[in-house]
């Protein structure tokens, strides 16, 4: 069985970790298609060394633009690649416009889409990522879900026959390196200036479009970050640098210190040195929940709404509006409650590949 993975952004190549590393333990061809989504060396190059990830075998090399050109130039980019590998299964990640192009490009080739972690719903149409993991599922010829939650969407939406319940395999990377962060295999993260990691501080992050391109909605979460009474170790998306920077804001305010992005072992150990996330991340949300600390989500919805349970995550749109209850909030203690395991066990890679198999078996 020949497999393409695509990915372009971050948060995939996390996930094609594991992916990764459970194919290279079979028989199987895996090819990885890198389109260059994400170019900045922070969020592209050092998860390929970090994670152990293999050298892409193609690169596309896109880079930034419109979400139409970004679209276009990784549809027609991937076009001639499929032709010439002609695989048995390609393997789209999440909801990046990366995913939606490769989708797009196989399905007009007659090649199976799978499409991992499938049937993640916010019901926010004005999020790009919700037309993608839309438009993606109803294309694609295979949905691997990551919860039970992805499932019942899926059902919901007619496409029930095309699902296989395999778990999220973001926990496989994560607890694998949360360990590995906790057993001293890793160097302390590089914090921003002003943050001591023998005190308390918040990590945030903070990147979505609805959050960063109109002026007076950034303006408001960087002053209810500022105000904040612990330090904040904002991580600082090229986007959100190069919004603040066309609004006229600063950045670093009050208690706001400004780092950059950091590998994800780093970004690991981040949290756990922290009291706490703030962010407008889908992923650090989950990942906040598997490494025990509370989340606070600059959005009025979640994906995984699995987190908001016992108060682990919190969703808050309009911090302005909570007065002093923003401060108790964002800095509360993580809840007494246990988490349980929504999001499996880790070991949701080899089930990925094994699904993968025995479909392809069985055509």
């Amino acid at each position: 069985m020949k497999v393409v993975s695509i990915v372009g952004a971050r948060p995939q190549l996390v996930k094609l970790a594991p992916i990764a590393q459970a194919f290279a333990n079979t028989e199987h061809q895996h090819v990885i298609v890198h389109t260059g989504q994400h170019y900045d060396v922070n969020l592209s190059d050092v998860f390929f060394t970090g994670l152990g990830i293999p050298a892409p075998d193609v690169h596309l090399g896109v880079g930034s633009g419109s979400h139409g050109v970004q679209t276009g130039a990784v549809l027609s980019a991937m076009d001639p690649v499929l032709e010439r590998e002609r695989p048995d299964w390609v393997l789209v990640y999440g909801d990046t416009n990366s995913t939606l192009a490769g989708a797009v490009s196989a399905v007009k080739m007659h090649i199976p889409v799978a499409h991992l972690e499938a049937g993640l719903r916010s019901f926010n149409r004005r999020m790009p990522e919700e037309h993608n993991r839309v438009l993606t599922d109803h294309a694609a010829d295979l949905l691997l879900a990551p919860t039970e939650e992805a499932v019942r969407h899926l059902r919901d939406e007619g496409l029930g026959d095309r699902t296989e319940l395999v778990g999220d395999v973001m926990v496989d990377v994560c607890l694998r390196v949360r360990d590995d962060v906790l057993a001293g295999r890793h160097t302390a993260p590089a914090l921003p200036d002003g943050i001591d990691p023998e005190q308390p501080y918040l990590l945030a992050t903070l990147h979505r479009a609805e959050n960063t391109d109109d002026p007076k909605r950034l303006a408001e979460l960087l002053g209810a970050l500022a105000k904040l009474p612990v330090p904040v170790a904002l991580l600082a998306h090229p986007r959100l640098v190069a919004r603040a920077e066309a609004h006229g804001l600063k950045l670093q305010q009050g208690a706001v210190h400004v780092g950059t992005p950091l590998p994800y072992a780093s970004m690991v150990a981040g949290v756990l040195g922290s009291v706490g996330v703030v962010t407008d991340s889908g992923g650090l949300q989950k990942e906040a929940f598997l490494l025990g600390r509370p989340c606070t989500t600059l959005r009025s919805e979640t994906e995984w709404v699995e987190t908001l349970e016992d108060g682990w995550n919190h969703l808050v749109n309009h911090p302005d509006e909570l007065g002093d209850d923003w401060t108790s909030l964002a800095t509360r203690p993580a809840p007494q409650a246990g988490r349980g395991t929504p999001y499996g066990d880790g070991a949701a890679a080899k089930r990925v590949v094994q699904v993968l198999a025995e479909r392809f078996a069985a055509r």
